[in-house]
């Protein structure tokens, strides 16, 4: 047996399809001093008994790139290693037999085309021409994708692990990793029952045994196994070699073809977790007992779909454990809690589709500091406290899984694990009607209802909270609303240097007075905007700082690992500590004036500050701020006030209209605004010239800061997209990712929609792109169209905001 090294570049743990891809685009980057390290063999642990099927399209762009990624790596790797894979790239069917689910998947083809897939939308008998073997008597319609295919899991990793040699990594089976060594938050070393390899990045792609070996270390990784099971048949007369995989979401069954017979397998409603007590030691190349019981109600679907399945010899029922996530996305990414600890894991039963391209992007990671592109869908870092927790990750991820195959419906809310994380007046709100949604564990209210009990009622047309929305919206132009918003993450940095590290990390200029507010981008060094926030200075050394729920730990995790070596200063999380009441509209000023002595005059409160007001008793931090394009401010106040301060501000607000509101009228209200929404049309792809923020960026300052570079050089050469705003006729849907379509050329797509109450349009944002170059003549000049569920529907182009309270008109 060879010897370990003493020493690597970078140590990848787990020799699935995910490790071995990894490890090759480590090689292949020029890190040939790569280790792998295999408790037992290459595949024993999940890849070995995975379905294989490889399909491309979700429903964010960068993860179907990674994924198109796979395959185009899946085209070439038998060629360059002469090891055979079982690639096929047979296409990919999938089928509708319902009214709801047609329109999903005709929205699902306008998504492909958005990113640049070819996906045919076919009949029933085009369908079955395809795929001779169904039963097509309840097919509504179907979509094909020519490009995606099917492998051999053992196959295509093995060829990896020798792509990976090839290139100069190293590859250890029969060798188990016993520890991290750690010295003062830096990795040093890995342990192993072979030897100890010193090493400053370790990159954990270990399967469902990631979680418990990652949190040894403080890194939390949220996936748990659950059972999956799949049936092989004997082969069978019509089965084609080149049979496309078929998925038959109604049924919530897919099939692939294999050695002329077929895989069948599914997603049922009511899963299985395994190993809830941990999993067995030596746990290895071994599949679970198969449970027809339980995989009986899955053939009783098949049947109705492929009747020859009822005379099919069964070789097989494998019952295989596979890692889940709450969200049912993969985790991927370096861990907020330790510097150089890598994760790749949690793929949900598509690793194999997956593994490619997560291998490539966390490869690029590792070596250049930062994802090829955009990956926060699946970042590890949009996970937060509830997901430390196993059980609540547990009964999340149960719920997760037996949503694979049902509708993803527009603005659906998971139901598990719920309440969690409740603001103090979460009972006093769902006693005034509040229909809430969740966030990261936070409750918050998304409409109010006129009786008790009142919950969505999904569709893809208008949801039955569509007409509350709109008075809510309706009182927030009009007179004022009152709106939750505790679920805020906010921080605090203290320390002589807070300021330097401020205005290094900011690309607005954050040295401006105490009680001053600066809403700013914190760029990468590509120009990219990593974080999008407010911040506040409360004292010479102190700054207030406000985001968005769902980015509490990736804020906080960009924040403190972006200020400068050196300087003294501290970052804490602070979300807990205040609850916040957002008082938006017209009538604003005087409900506040009637809670409190405090001047809020504009004279005495201007636009931008922040200034401690008392309400009640309570001592209020209130920022004169807005996101819906009104007069408002967002009262932040410990959170034993919350009660006391909503009942002075709702009593105070009597005789001037004031309403409840909640996040389905900020998102409204704040698309006919056209402010940003980072992680739909923001993020570390865009920049601030191309979103339209330019103005909030300090290049007219002699102040270095991170991303200035980037951030001249496309002022002065210009932009190749450029965010715009759409319109179109108030009975189309808008949901995002529709197709842009300028002069009759695709363009790009809408990463928001929703709808506009004052301006009764429906609204979207979107990126237009152009390779030459995209300027506000550009954008204007053309005639659009927007792609909605395979249709085309004519547009209007806006660069400003739609509704311009100062000037009370309509800009439509």
């Amino acid at each position: 047996m060879t010897d370990l090294p003493t020493s690597a570049k970078a140590i990848v743990i787990g020799g699935g399809i995910v490790g071995c891809s990894t490890a090759y685009h480590l090689a292949k980057l020029g890190w040939r001093d790569t280790v792998l390290l295999e408790r037992k063999k290459l595949t024993s642990g999940t890849t070995f008994h995975a379905a294989g099927l490889v399909g491309q399209l979700r429903s964010n762009a960068n993860i179907t790139q990674l994924l198109g990624y796979s395959v185009d790596l899946y085209n070439r790797i038998e060629a360059e290693t002469g090891l055979g894979t079982g690639w096929k790239m047979n296409g990919g069917l999938r089928l509708a037999c319902n009214a709801e689910r047609w329109t999903e998947v005709k929205r699902q083809a306008t998504t492909a085309h958005s990113f640049g897939l070819d996906m045919e939308l076919l009949t029933p008998r085009e369908a079955q021409e395809l795929w001779p073997l169904m039963n097509a008597d309840d097919v509504v319609g179907a979509a094909f994708m020519p490009t995606d295919g099917q492998a051999n899991p053992s196959d295509i990793t093995q060829a990896l692990a020798k792509g990976a040699r090839m290139a100069g990594a190293t590859i250890f089976e029969d060798t188990k990793v016993i520890d991290v060594e750690i010295d003062k938050g830096r990795i040093r070393a890995v342990v192993t029952d072979r030897g100890r390899i010193e090493c400053e990045r370790v990159i954990c792609c270990a399967g469902q045994w990631t979680r418990d070996f990652a949190a040894r270390f403080g890194v939390n990784v949220p996936l748990v196994p659950m059972q999956h099971q799949y049936m092989v048949t004997e082969p069978f007369e019509g089965v084609p070699s080149d049979l496309p995989t078929l998925r038959d979401p109604d049924r919530l069954t897919y099939y692939k073809e294999e050695v002329g017979g077929l895989v069948m397998g599914g997603y049922e409603p009511n899963p299985i977790p395994w190993a809830v007590d941990g999993i067995p030691k030596g746990f290895h190349y071994t599949l679970l007992d198969s449970n027809f019981d339980h995989f009986e109600p899955m053939m009783e679907l098949a049947l109705g779909r492929v009747p020859a399945l009822q005379t099919a010899g069964i070789k097989t029922l494998t019952n295989g454990p596979e890692s889940f996530t709450p969200d049912g996305n993969f985790i991927i990414g370096e861990a907020p809690e330790l510097r150089n600890f890598f994760v790749g894991a949690g793929f949900n039963a598509f690793g194999i589709a997956a593994g490619g391209g997560a291998g490539m992007a966390l490869a690029e990671w590792v070596a250049k500091g930062e994802p090829p592109f955009d990956l926060w869908s699946a970042d590890i870092r949009r996970f937060g406290r509830p997901h430390f927790d196993t059980d609540w990750v547990r009964t999340r991820t149960i719920e997760a899984y037996g949503k694979h195959y049902t509708m993803g419906w527009p603005h659906e809310e998971h139901a598990s694990g719920r309440p969690c994380r409740k603001s103090p007046l979460y009972e006093i709100l769902k006693s005034h009607g509040a229909v809430f949604g969740e966030k990261l564990g936070w409750e918050r209210p998304n409409w109010f209802a006129d009786t008790l009990g009142a919950q969505d009622d999904y569709s893809f047309g208008r949801q039955n909270w569509f007409d509350a929305v709109g008075r809510e919206h309706a009182a927030a132009r009009e007179a004022a609303v009152l709106i939750d918003q505790s679920s805020f993450a906010k921080f605090a940095l203290k320390g002589p240097d807070a300021l330097a590290a401020l205005n290094w990390i900011c690309a607005n200029d954050v040295d401006r007075p105490v009680g001053a507010l600066t809403y700013t981008q914190m760029l990468n060094d590509r120009g990219g905007i990593e974080c999008d926030l407010t911040i506040g200075r409360v004292a010479e050394d102190e700054f207030y700082i406000v985001t968005g729920t769902g980015f509490a730990t990736r804020d906080f995790n960009w924040i403190s690992r972006t200020i400068p070596e050196g300087l003294n200063c501290q970052l804490f999380d602070i979300t807990s500590a205040s609850a916040v009441l957002s008082l938006m509209g017209p009538c604003a000023r005087d409900i506040l004036q009637g809670a409190t002595r405090a001047d809020v005059s504009n004279a005495g409160f201007p636009f931008g500050t922040l200034r401690t007001i008392g309400i009640a008793g309570c001592p209020v931090r209130a920022l004169r701020v807005t996101y819906v394009g009104e007069l408002g401010w967002e009262l932040h106040l410990p959170v034993e006030y919350a009660a006391t301060v909503y009942s002075a501000l709702m009593q105070a607000g009597q005789g001037h209209g004031l309403a409840n509101a909640g996040y389905r009228a900020i998102e409204s209200l704040r698309l006919e605004k056209g402010y940003r929404a980072w992680g739909s049309d923001i993020g570390p792809d865009h920049t601030p010239h191309e979103a339209g923020l330019g103005w909030a960026v300090k290049l007219n300052k002699n102040i270095d800061f991170k991303g200035r570079a980037a951030a001249q050089a496309q002022q002065q050469d210009g932009v190749k997209k450029r965010l715009a705003g759409f319109t179109v006729d108030p009975q189309i849907v808008l949901l995002g990712r529709e197709t842009i379509y300028r002069d009759g050329q695709r363009v790009g797509w809408l990463s928001s929609g929703g709808y506009g109450y004052t301006v009764e349009k429906s609204i979207g944002f979107g990126y237009v792109r152009n390779p030459d170059g995209v300027t506000a003549e550009f954008v204007t000049s053309g005639a659009y169209e927007l792609d909605v569920a395979s249709q085309r529907v004519p547009c209007q182009v806006h660069l400003a905001p739609l509704y311009d309270p100062k000037m009370q008109r309509i800009k439509v």
